[in-house]
């Protein structure tokens, strides 16, 4: 009696029942794919991106002007924790394009500093990280939206560093600016304060 009231807990029905793995061959749909395409226009939830600007550093063929994001504290922190990972192999910890990948004989990428990307747009940054260019694969998969726009935030803030107004300095920098202080040691992004 007991054997019966145990083998009848041991229904295996939903355990055994007709199934498809991932990615496994059917007869049944004319394409031969078990796992189903999503349905054309389907969004997962929370991944609408509405927003084109935010999302792709444009606006229809217009390059996004400046950042979407406000640049706190926070978010340049993020940006250089995200720059430090992702970018420093090639362009190094002050984007002068003299990374250690580039040390051992890559080419260089082109400085931050040059003049034709200091007056690029924040979206020309977002989009080159997006899609990449050049000799630089995308990097869409690794770095999200938010952190691209925060890596942004990061170039324009090392840019700045090299290009600090004279009167923005405190007493403290100036005086060591003016008695030959070594370049970088005013505290601004490792490079000189002024060119």
């Amino acid at each position: 009696m007991a054997l019966l009231a145990v083998s009848g807990g041991c229904r295996q029905d939903m355990h055994q029942a007709p199934r498809y793995d991932p990615l496994e061959r059917s007869d049944f749909f004319a394409d031969q794919r078990a796992s189903r395409p999503l349905v054309e226009g389907t969004v997962a939830r929370g991944f609408l991106r509405d927003d084109a600007g935010y999302y792709t550093g444009k606006v229809g063929a217009a390059l996004v002007a400046d950042i979407p994001v406000r640049p706190t504290r926070e978010v340049l922190e993020r940006g250089q924790n995200r720059f430090n990972v992702y970018c420093t192999p090639c362009h190094g910890l002050g984007g002068e394009g003299t990374g250690m990948v580039v040390q051992r004989g890559l080419k260089a990428p082109p400085s931050f500093h040059l003049e034709r990307l200091r007056a690029q747009p924040d979206g020309y940054f977002f989009d080159v990280i997006t899609n990449g260019f050049g000799q630089m694969l995308d990097y869409s998969a690794q770095i999200a939206p938010e952190d691209r726009w925060a890596v942004v935030a990061y170039i324009r803030a090392l840019q700045y560093s090299r290009r600090v107004p004279v009167g923005d300095l405190t007493e403290a920098e100036r005086r060591q600016l003016e008695g030959g202080a070594p370049s970088g040691e005013a505290g601004h992004g490792g490079g000189s304060t002024h060119e």
